[in-house]
């Protein structure tokens, strides 16, 4: 007779060493990307960080400020 622990799946929490999102994956695995980044990393998807918004295309630079060529005279220790 087979007891229930007998057919238990065993997982554990991983991060992505991509993105850094909580995953399961089967405990005692070496996979290292989640399954989004699999597929991306695999070149059969595209990657959504980079995807242009439609939003972005359409919108009036003047309302938001530019800084280009900014200088700045103070500095800071980062």
């Amino acid at each position: 007779m087979e007891t229930l622990n007998d057919a238990a799946i065993y997982m554990e929490l991983k991060y992505c060493e991509r993105c850094g999102t909580l995953w399961l994956r089967l405990q005692g695995s070496d996979v290292l990307f989640c399954p989004s980044c699999t597929t991306v990393l695999a070149g059969v998807a595209r990657d959504p960080r980079f995807r242009m918004q439609k939003n972005k295309a359409t919108r009036c630079s003047a309302t938001q400020p530019r800084f280009e060529n900014t200088a700045w005279s103070e500095g800071g220790n980062a």
